[in-house]
Formats: C-alpha cells, structure tokens, sequence
C-alpha cells in the first residue's frame, strides 16, 4: 500500500529538482512571451526599432505597407554555448501573388543597426536564419518562395539581394508560411558546432526538419534579433514569442571551451549561382531581343527579296543575249 505513494513522491521530487535546473528550462532573459508589456512602452530584455509596434497579441515589426523595416533585439548577450531558438511568429497580407520582403532571425555581434538586409546592415558577424517571402524573386532558382535558408558571416561578406543571397547561403528549404490560419512556428538549434532548422507550419504540433550544417562555429555574447522589412510589395511580420532554451550537454567537451572572440565560420556553402538581371531588367531584355529578333527577320526578308529580283534580272539578261 505504500508503493503508489513512494512513486508519486519520488516523481514530485524530480519535478521540483528539474525546475531549479535552469539548463532544462527556457532562458526568460533571452525569451519573450505574453504579456509583453513592461512599465510604460518599454519591454523589458529587449529593444525596438523602425515601425515595430506592440499590441497584446504580438508584437508587429511591419504592417502592410510599402517601405517599411522594424526590429526587436535582445539587449542581453548570450553566453550559452549550446542552444534551442524557437520563434512564433505569422506573416500575413492582402497580396495574392505579390507579396515581401521577409524577416531574419539574427544572432548578431552588432544590435539595434538598421542597413539594407531586411532591416538589418550589411556585412554583419554572426548568423542570419532568412525567412525570404519576395514573390519575384530573382536569379535562376530552382525553388519556390517563401524561402529559408542560413548565412554565417564573418564581417567580410556581401548579402546581394539580386541573387536573393543565394551566393553565400549554407543551405535552405521552401516553406509555405505565409497567409495560414493556423500557428506558424521556426526552431533554430545549435548544438555541438551542428546548425539545424526545423519548422511546424502544418499544424501537427511536431518539427520538420527544413536542413541540417554541420562544422558551424559561432561565438558566445552575440544577440539575438529579429527584424523584417518591405519595399515596392508588403506584408504584415508579427512575431508571437521568442524563447531561447539552453541544451544540458554535460558529455560534450567542447561545452567549457572560450568561444567569445572567434569569429563566425562555416566549412560548407551552398554551389554558388551565377548572376542575372532582376525582374525589370530582364523584361527590359526580352523587349529588346524581341526588336533585334524582328529586324533580324525584316533583313533576312528583305535580303530573300533582293535576291530574287537579281536572279530574275540575271535570268532576263542571260535570255537578251541568247537570243
């Protein structure tokens, strides 16, 4: 009889010993969740920019509208070595087959620095997880938008928006979340040097795995950002929470190692992909090498007609002075 009582007094005592465990459990000064609201308008662990505005229900870094960027960052550096990043966040607009620009998911050397890359400056160090949703996309792709993928940078490189980034990705994998009605959910996972992605944009409560990189290097005391943008097309980029969660890896030997002056790096990138004009550009091309292919076809014409008329001249004057 005294059994059942032993057990659920042995499992009260795991629970409450796992709840001082703060490595088991979400990192709240790196996580963000309802209620957002601090005193006044400020939130409190993070920082907001641009046209970034704070509701109950999320907080929305663009509306939709043309020419828009909003951020929110960390003001806390993470030090955590190995970690889970699980964002909730939904896009969403009035565009049916135009819609952009996108968001990042950062976790960056720099904060609170607004440039060209979806809200955020160019040449960063760090790692951007690129949540592309420009319907006219350009380059030669083979694949779809919206569009994940992951770029390690260490300062030196150029994110170019005529290849949609596409020159300096480490991987990446379509997904189709943008105007759903159900919750959208990214993971980003850091773990014994091994960057994964994972996604539940189907509604079942479960990851599916979008890629996985190994041999990624990334220090620690970075920030975590999140920032959107929109230009000539728009949508609405909410974000519904944020929560770091620190890995317990007590067998990995690599977990005391200084990793906070190091510089981001990746051993693999994607085949890089050559270059072509944007949209505008090539239909400005199509145009012209419709003209070049026409006056191409008025000179074969016109010399087929030339040549007719000489033989017809030639075969006058050859029967002139036969007879």
């Amino acid at each position: 009889m005294n059994v059942i009582p032993c057990w659920i007094l042995i499992s009260v005592l795991e629970l409450v010993s796992a709840e001082w465990n703060t490595k088991d459990y979400m990192k709240r000064e790196h996580s963000l969740i309802r209620p957002y609201q601090g005193s006044g308008m400020t939130i409190p662990y993070w920082d907001f920019t641009g046209s970034t505005m704070v509701t109950n229900n999320y907080i929305r870094l663009t509306p939709d509208l043309q020419s828009k960027q909003g951020a929110i960052w960390n003001s806390v550096p993470c030090h955590v070595r190995n970690w889970e990043l699980q964002v909730h966040f939904k896009v969403h607009g009035k565009g049916k087959d135009l819609f952009g620009d996108g968001f990042v998911i950062w976790y960056a050397r720099e904060r609170m620095k607004t440039g060209p890359v979806f809200g955020n400056q160019d040449y960063f160090q760090g790692l951007a997880i690129i949540l592309d949703t420009y319907s006219n996309h350009n380059g030669p792709h083979n694949h779809q938008h919206p569009y994940i993928s992951a770029m390690v940078n260490n300062g030196s490189l150029h994110y170019d928006h005529d290849r949609d980034g596409t020159h300096t990705q480490i991987a990446g994998c379509e997904a189709n979340f943008r105007n759903l009605e159900h919750d959208t959910h990214i993971g980003v996972r850091y773990e014994r040097d091994t960057l994964t992605v994972s996604t539940d944009f189907s509604n079942k409560a479960a990851w599916k795995e979008c890629f996985a990189v190994k041999d990624i290097k990334l220090p620690t005391g970075y920030y975590i950002g999140i920032s959107a943008t929109t230009g000539d097309l728009s949508d609405n980029h909410d974000i519904l929470s944020i929560r770091l969660f620190e890995l317990d890896l007590p067998d990995d030997p690599r977990d005391q190692e200084d990793r906070s002056n190091i510089l981001p790096s990746a051993s693999y990138f994607d085949a890089p992909r050559e270059h072509v004009d944007d949209l505008k550009q090539s239909a400005f091309s199509r145009i012209m090498f419709f003209f070049l292919m026409l006056i191409a076809a008025l000179a074969l014409i016109a010399c087929v007609v030339i040549g007719i008329m000489w033989y017809q001249k030639h075969q006058e004057n050859s029967r002139k002075r036969f007879y």
